[in-house]
């Protein structure tokens, strides 16, 4: 081999190791978010919808009780990590399912399972993640849970209470008012769990279906004449309350600021309340208590991928442990139980019941059916629809 040969050989090869270098500075680049290369849609950093920063631009809409979890800046550090900036909006489950336009989101994140169901069945999709789901639960007092337990109606186990909602059922329709049971609640106001409207709130629509499986005696609803039966059994219990808001942020704000008087029983999510007490300036005082319906009903959370950007954002909502973390300090139950575990630790908060008896709430047409119904009976138009539903 001549010389110049040699020197040809060796040229190549320092050619040959610039190139290699530059591309392995480039992949690191592109790994932690700081570069974008158009083009290549659905990875994370080189998506042809990438910013300037370099990440993919990706929307959703979803219950707002999800809003605090995506505008925490730890939630949005750990995305954009990922090569993600998540923009939302928020809209009732039932809007969500039937009423927005889904065409110009990446995913479809509603608070419950037959909303969920119905977006599915209605719209292509990318698949489905359950992130973390929350119990529906009762914000209350301990007095009031003492009377009810005088009455046969809460109980406590380990440290938890429970209210039995059949025994709750038969006193609330009795009209039986707090005066009535003791001195401890002297209130002319008859037993009853404050909801929101049944017409536009996710929540009432969970009580709802809670009602309507123990009216049946176990079961859920599947038949004409069952929608009926409970329409005529458990719509008292929601007209009776009066006006009744359309979201589940008013009276829980009621409970939380004008304590026992305005709001001694109010249906609420568990993500509500224990998010609530895990806040930096939380509200909630020692008399405060939350009590589990028996049966309860969990409000899964399901986020539907419309785009498969929309997938990456909700299989890393899924299995990130970052994120899963942050959900479980928002209130949620993540997938990994350990981490919920940690979270209320951490604020000196005792574990709640890691097993709830739960049932299972109609599937979405039938939910509907019983909405409609139950609605019919109110004398009032519905709250105006703000487009928010159920944030804490």
């Amino acid at each position: 081999m001549s010389k110049a040969q040699g020197r040809s050989g060796r040229g190549c090869s320092v050619i040959v190791g610039l190139i290699l270098l530059v591309l392995a500075v480039v992949a690191v680049l592109i790994g932690r978010g700081t570069l974008s290369l158009p083009g290549i849609p659905g990875v994370p950093g080189v998506g042809s919808s990438a910013g300037g920063g370099g990440t993919v631009q990706v929307s959703g809409v979803i219950g707002s009780e999800k809003r605090g979890f995506f505008e925490d800046p730890r939630v949005q550090d750990v995305l954009a990590e990922h090569g993600f900036e998540v923009d939302v909006d928020t809209a009732g489950s039932r809007r969500i399912a039937t009423d927005v336009d889904l065409n110009s989101y990446d995913f479809a994140f509603p608070s419950s399972a037959p909303a969920g169901q119905k977006i599915v069945s209605s719209v292509p999709n990318r698949g489905v993640n359950t992130p973390f789901h929350s119990p529906m639960a009762v914000a209350t007092f301990t007095p009031i849970l003492q009377i009810l337990e005088r009455e046969g109606v809460a109980r406590q186990e380990a440290g938890h209470w429970f209210i039995d909602m059949e025994r709750y059922i038969e006193l609330a329709r009795s009209e039986t008012r707090w005066r009535d049971l003791g001195p401890e609640y002297p209130s002319p106001r008859t037993v009853q769990i404050s909801s929101t409207d049944i017409r536009t709130s996710n929540s009432a629509a969970m009580y709802l279906s809670i009602l309507a499986w123990v009216t049946r005696g176990g079961g859920v609803v599947t038949s004409d004449a069952q929608v009926r039966e409970v329409i005529d059994a458990v719509s008292p219990l929601f007209v009776g309350q009066g006006y009744t808001e359309s979201t589940s942020a008013g009276p829980f704000a009621d409970y939380l600021a004008q304590g026992i008087g305005a709001r001694p029983m109010v249906m609420v999510y568990e993500a509500q309340y224990l998010g609530e007490k895990m806040a930096e300036n939380s509200r909630i005082r020692d008399d405060m208590a939350l009590a589990y319906p028996d049966p309860t009903l969990n409000s899964t959370h399901m986020l539907v991928a419309l785009t498969d950007d929309g997938a990456e954002v909700g299989r890393l909502l899924t299995t990130d442990p970052e994120l899963q973390r942050l959900a479980a300090e928002h209130g949620f139950r993540p997938g990994d139980r350990s981490l919920f575990a940690t979270a209320l630790g951490d604020h000196g908060i005792a574990e709640p019941p890691a097993f709830l008896a739960t049932v299972d709430p109609p599937v979405y047409d039938r939910l509907e059916e019983l909405i409609e119904g139950v609605g019919a009976q109110y004398s009032s138009p519905a709250p105006p629809d703000d487009i928010e539903e159920d944030a804490p």
